[in-house]
């Protein structure tokens, strides 16, 4: 069979399975004996066990398969878990990781399997030979409850009863798939469209949540009612690709009480408890079976959003050219047309950015498993807690916040949070936390990385950063302790007396700082000393789209993004003041600077003798700035575009964008300013 047209789907599959193998194994450590946590870390290696054999990956199927077997003892209490076990168990995780991303670079995922294996079928030896008798109880047990394991309500026995009084027929049916069925859960779909025509579903097992994720082995159970005979239902059914059998049998609801009262008078523990196992795993999945089913979602190629999005980029632009000419011609139906071509656009807008859209978990989800090792290595005793996974953000914000978040977290762990022996001394808990929270505020994402560690010390930043030149001794009369522990992320300042191979606090957070900036965000940092620190990163929600304030310097149109501005306004010459041979002017009894932006991009200066002057307030953390317009033009959105390979290093500019009239407005980044 070929299997070539099915890579992409089992590449993202077997990176979901794994991203639950990680995530379950570290919540294994914390609860060794929650069994719905195991249940999640078999199914899933059992899963991507069939997929690797389906596709071909024999080394990949063979590490599953044994990790599988691990489980499969952990689960019936064969085997204890213990931490030296999940050590193994995570290493184990990371090699079939490393063995997928070989296959999605165009290899075969091929590994040297003996040694791991080896190692994983210590943990159960012994094991297995011994418990032969409770694994073939186990196995009818599973065998006599599989048909309809979870108990019919009175509401559905109803519904039975009557359909037989109305001479209606009750089937019990069950399909087999074959072995090598590729995509289960489509053939699914397709067996219940069939049964749908021919009657009325009333149970299934599994439940229809789990088939449609597909957390079933190669058969499943359905109750139908339905007036055609069953010799037309089985031949419809078998129509059906991948299918090896369909059983079929009348199902008596009497029958069906009398089995239910056996199984009550049941004496054997170990069949109760599947059986309440069975039970919970299958109300759990009922509960969740309406509002599942109600979400369909189908995958996209991230290419495809991004050519829709620079499509969508470009209609924006015509819209912002159309809305200029109905002006201009002041036609009523002309105007008319454009307005409700900008409200069709806005919705538009809207869905296509939703669509970009992704949760902050993709990122947050690999890194409890980096501060455990890195804890591990450091000789200290860290907990993650992670808050607000499921904010989302846009995809290409996504891609660039990884690598400053690792950066801060390494810093904390290492710097921030002290040895057991230092912490107790100071009497605090051995174990550290660490806290990585994400949260929406208005257009923004705020990011907060939260340590209970030995936090900044004042003193030692302002000396080093005297003794480094960064700041002069008239430099640092004013600065608040916010500006003080920021002197942290000026470039090659460190701390640290002594720089391990995991990083100081301070090494290398200039790139972080100016990572942020790059995407039009900050970060400020508060500390108190031996308590903790708090690094707070504000992101914009997408960088494609952005609200604007146009502005006129000498007749040219520039752009001042709307999120960095506090307020506009007009001031007297009289209301401008100097202070160290620098313009500035009083805001709210705050004194800021006055930049002249025609001095900072080096336009001719005209009418300079005017007695009033346009600004713009705007602000990049606790830092303000007053900037000198000729005019306010108005709020708009536009479409960022870079400027190219070629002016990478333009001083307070960070894009362009080709305005309705189809000028091309440079927008301006105060950041860089204020800086």
């Amino acid at each position: 069979m070929d299997t070539t047209q099915y890579l992409d789907v089992f590449i993202d599959e077997s990176n979901e399975h794994i991203e639950v193998l990680y995530k379950k194994l570290l919540e294994l450590e914390k609860s060794p004996n929650e069994k719905a946590i195991i249940e999640e870390i078999f199914r899933a290696a059992h899963t991507l066990k069939g997929m690797s054999a389906t596709m071909g990956f024999s080394d990949l199927a063979t590490i599953t398969h044994t990790l599988e077997n691990v489980f499969d003892a952990i689960r019936y209490d064969r085997v204890t878990v213990q931490s030296e076990m999940i050590d193994l168990l995570v290493d184990t995780v990371d090699i079939l990781n490393s063995m997928v991303e070989d296959i999605a670079n165009g290899g075969k995922g091929a590994h040297e399997v003996d040694s791991i294996v080896s190692k994983l079928e210590t943990i159960e030896t012994g094991v297995a030979a011994a418990n032969e008798t409770t694994q073939e109880v186990k196995q009818d047990i599973e065998s006599e409850i599989h048909h309809i394991s979870s108990d019919l309500d009175e509401f559905e026995i109803s519904i039975l009863n009557e359909s037989h009084e109305r001479g209606f027929s009750n089937f019990e049916i069950t399909v087999q798939l074959r072995e090598d069925c590729l995509l289960k859960g489509a053939r699914v779909f397709m067996v219940f469209e069939v049964l749908e025509q021919l009657g009325e579903v009333i149970k299934s097992n599994p439940t229809v949540n789990d088939l449609e994720e597909e957390n079933f082995e190669s058969s499943f159970t359905v109750i139908l009612v339905s007036e055609h005979p069953e010799k037309e239902i089985g031949e419809k059914i078998k129509k059906v690709s991948e299918i090896e059998t369909v059983t079929i049998h009348q199902f008596s609801v009497s029958n069906y009480r009398e089995k239910k009262e056996e199984q009550k008078d049941s004496t054997t523990e170990e069949k109760n408890q599947l059986v309440n196992t069975k039970k919970q795993q299958s109300s759990r999945a009922d509960n969740d079976t309406t509002k599942s089913s109600q979400h369909k979602t189908i995958r996209v190629n991230i290419e495809k959003l991004d050519v829709l999005m620079n499509l969508f980029e470009e209609l924006i632009i015509d819209r912002g050219r159309l809305e200029q000419i109905s002006t201009d011609l002041q036609n009523n139906e002309l105007q008319d047309t454009v307005e409700r071509m900008s409200r069709v656009s806005s919705n538009l807008q809207n869905v296509i950015l939703t669509m970009r859209m992704v949760p902050i978990d993709q990122v947050f989800s690999r890194f409890p498993r980096m501060v455990r090792k890195l804890a591990r290595d450091l000789h200290k005793q860290v907990d993650i807690e992670i808050i607000g996974a499921d904010t989302e953000l846009d995809r290409t914000v996504i891609d660039e916040i990884g690598d400053p978040i690792v950066h801060l977290l390494r810093n904390a762990i290492d710097h921030g949070i002290e040895t057991p022996e230092e912490r107790l001394r100071k009497g605090k808990p051995e174990k550290g936390t660490i806290t990585l929270e994400a949260f929406h505020s208005g257009n923004h994402v705020f990011i907060e990385i939260t340590d209970d560690g030995a936090g900044i010390n004042k003193e030692k930043v302002l000396n080093k950063a005297l003794s480094n030149g960064i700041l002069s001794e008239r430099e640092v009369t004013g600065l608040t302790d916010q500006q003080i522990y920021e002197l942290i992320m000026e470039s090659g300042f460190s701390t640290a007396e002594k720089i391990s191979d995991i990083s100081g606090r301070g090494v290398g957070l200039d790139v972080v700082k100016n990572t942020i900036e790059s995407l039009g965000g900050n970060i400020s940092i508060d500390s108190t000393l031996d308590k903790g620190s708090v690094f707070s990163i504000q992101l914009p929600l997408t960088l494609t789209i952005i609200s604007v304030l146009l502005v006129e310097l000498n007749q040219e149109k520039f752009a001042i993004p709307l999120s960095s501005i506090i307020e506009t306004a007009i001031i007297s010459k009289e209301q401008i003041l100097s202070a160290h041979h620098k313009k500035v002017i009083d805001f709210r009894g705050k004194v800021i600077p006055l930049v002249n932006l025609k001095e900072v991009f080096d336009i001719p200066k005209e009418n300079d003798e005017e007695e009033y002057t346009s600004i713009v307030i705007v602000k990049k953390g606790d830092k303000l700035a007053a900037l000198v317009v000729d005019a306010f033009i108005g709020q708009q959105e536009v479409v960022l575009k870079s400027l190219g390979s070629y002016l990478t290093n333009t001083f307070a500019i960070s894009g362009a964008t080709i305005l309705g009239d189809g000028e091309v407005s440079l927008i301006i980044d105060s950041n860089a300013i204020i800086k």
